[in-house]
């Protein structure tokens, strides 16, 4: 390359300027606002996805979204927005606060104690946004 550009920022730019050029309001996206939108995924695409389509006598949705949440939290943590959408559709498929939390604990062996505490940060969120959902009702 005889651009002395950092080829990263260059790709980072030009996928900003597409962005704007669907939609203006891309400009200064946030993944906190788009989960505001949209903090969980419709039944139909959580069936598609975690549903038993593929296995009939498989795991159900719940098994898979902690499984799913097991993955995230081995990832580092990295993706709060994930782990925060994966919490909430692992409460609806069925799984209790306590299992969310031993599911993350489990990964500190193998992701490590850092990984499991930001999941474990992330997942508090959503619970305690439940809670408060609950205070207002």
């Amino acid at each position: 390359m005889s651009d002395t550009k950092n080829p990263f920022e260059a790709m980072m730019a030009q996928a900003q300027e597409m962005a704007r050029a669907f939609n203006p309001a891309l400009e200064s996206f946030s993944p906190k606002g788009f989960e505001k939108l949209w903090p969980t995924m419709p039944k139909e695409m959580m069936e598609m996805s975690f549903g038993r389509g593929l296995n009939r006598d498989g795991l159900d949705a719940k098994t898979r979204l902690l499984l799913t949440l097991a993955g995230l939290t081995m990832l580092g943590a990295q993706s709060d927005t994930q782990i925060r959408m994966t919490v909430r559709h692992a409460r609806a498929a069925g799984a209790s606060s306590d299992e969310i939390a031993e599911t993350i604990a489990q990964m500190a062996v193998f992701a490590g104690i850092p990984s499991m505490t930001r999941a474990m940060e992330f997942a508090r969120e959503v619970l305690d946004e439940e809670t408060e959902g609950e205070d207002k009702s």
